[in-house]
Formats: structure tokens, sequence, C-alpha cells
């Protein structure tokens, strides 16, 4: 079946289309809100622009329309019958882009939570509110370990410091060096 509207009937449908402060992305900072959870709105600081960014839990929450970003195997992704080509090329770059984007962020140590628009049926959207809490405490602790191995690392680094400063004091004080030679001591210590 042919599209039944004219192309300028459909250019205007498809410009009032937005990509921020979409119905799925109020449902999800509306439920959120409620249950306490504070996060920052399409932070263009991080990679990708996420919808939703929780600081506090280290994690980012896109939230995707299923026809934009291809979802597969779901009802609402169906590829227009006119102009295909421009259609699955468009969905394509949407996927490409999303990947990277969440690859960039898992560098950057943020955990990227992906929430789909036909998750968010009245019967669903519970039970997806449910798995983003889950995902969101899972993050947190995720992020609190991340930094709890940074803190031993440089404890580590500082005990290794302290023991190696004893031992140098112990060394020189054992070879009775003069003060100006104690200095150069430490200035070839430094070197190597």
């Amino acid at each position: 079946m042919s599209d039944t509207m004219t192309p300028a009937q459909r250019h205007d449908c498809m410009s009032h289309v937005r990509s921020s402060n979409t119905k799925p992305e109020k449902v999800v900072r509306d439920a959120l809100w409620r249950k306490g959870y504070r996060y920052r709105l399409n932070d263009r600081r991080l990679p990708g622009t996420p919808d939703l960014v929780l600081p506090k839990y280290r994690a980012v929450i896109f939230i995707n329309g299923c026809f934009w970003h291809g979802h597969k195997g779901c009802s609402k992704y169906v590829v227009p019958k006119s102009n295909v080509e421009f259609w699955q090329a468009k969905v394509a770059r949407n996927i490409e882009r999303d990947l990277k984007s969440a690859q960039m962020l898992d560098t950057l140590a943020w955990t990227v939570i992906t929430v789909w628009e036909c998750e968010l049926t009245k019967k669903n959207r519970e039970a997806t509110i449910n798995r983003i809490e889950a995902d969101l405490r899972a993050a947190k602790e995720k992020y609190e370990n991340y930094c709890a191995k940074r803190r031993e690392s440089r404890e580590y680094a500082r005990e290794q410091a302290r023991k190696h400063r004893e031992i140098l004091a112990q060394v020189e004080a054992e070879l009775n060096l003069p003060k100006s030679l104690r200095r150069y001591a430490r200035l070839a210590e430094r070197e190597l």
C-alpha cells in the first residue's frame, strides 16, 4: 500500500516528531522522580547526549523509539513501504551511532541503560521501571567497587612510597653520608 499523504503532508507530519521530551521519556522521568531519583536531562557533555543522566549512580538512560532506533522483533518497527532505502540507511545509522555512544560511555565508566518505547505500555510499565531501578542499584554498586579499587591502589602506592622512604633513610643513616651527598643521592634516585 502506498502512502496516503502527499509529500507536503508527510513532510509536515514528520517535522513535528520530537527528539526530546517525548511521551516515553516523560513516563520514565515521572516514575523515577516519584521514586526519589534525581537526574539531568540531555547532558551534551557525554557521548550520545543521553536522555537521563544519574551522576550519583554513574548511569545514563537512553529512551529509544522502536521505529527510529530499529528495535528488532518489535511490532512498532516496520520499514515503510515508500523510500525503503532511505529509511533502512537512516535506521542503520541510528543503530550504529547508539552502539558507538554506548561503547564510549562504557569506556568512561558509565553504565548504559536502554529503555524501548514498547516496554512502556501500561501493562509493561511497572516491570520496566522495576528493571530500571534494579539496573541503577547494580550500577551504583559497580561504581562504588570501581572507586574502592582506585582508593586501594592509591593507598597501596602511598604505602610503597612510605616504605621506600624508610629504607632510603636507613641506608643513609647506615652510611653516615654528609648532607650534600644525601641531596645528590635523592636527586639520582628521582632520575631512576
